[in-house]
């Protein structure tokens, strides 16, 4: 892994679909951009602001999630997810996230991302038989 510097920031750009919505994971009727969905657009665009340090067969997964969701995202409408970089500890990194829909703000937090090497993670994490 290369350094990752502190304050390094990417923005996901998203436009939500129906299979995002609360409904479509069994909030019956409730047609807005759901609380995961919104995470992993956050999680995205982690991913995106640290992808450049990864050396080859690396890749980053979630550790920890701390968000608030403070307003609902409606369908049609771009999502803003930006991410940036606040600590990094050895192979994790912590940053600062939130996503904004036409400039009001719909969650924020914090997300720590470990950056892995992806061979060994699948080998150590592959489904029984």
């Amino acid at each position: 892994m290369k350094p990752v510097a502190i304050g390094t920031e990417a923005t996901h750009r998203v436009l939500p679909t129906p299979a995002q919505t609360a409904a479509a994971i069994g909030n019956a009727g409730v047609h807005v951009v759901s609380t995961p969905a919104l995470i992993g657009f956050l999680e995205d665009a982690c991913h995106q602001a640290i992808e450049p340090c990864y050396d080859t067969g690396e890749a980053s997964v979630g550790t920890k999630v701390d968000v608030e969701h403070l307003a609902a995202a409606v369908l049609g409408r771009p999502i803003e997810a930006v991410a940036k970089v606040v600590g990094v500890q050895g192979r994790r990194i912590d940053f600062e996230v939130e996503a904004r829909q036409e400039g009001k703000l719909i969650m924020k937090g914090r997300h720590q991302r470990a950056v892995i090497d992806l061979a060994r993670f699948m080998a150590a994490n592959r489904p029984a038989d």
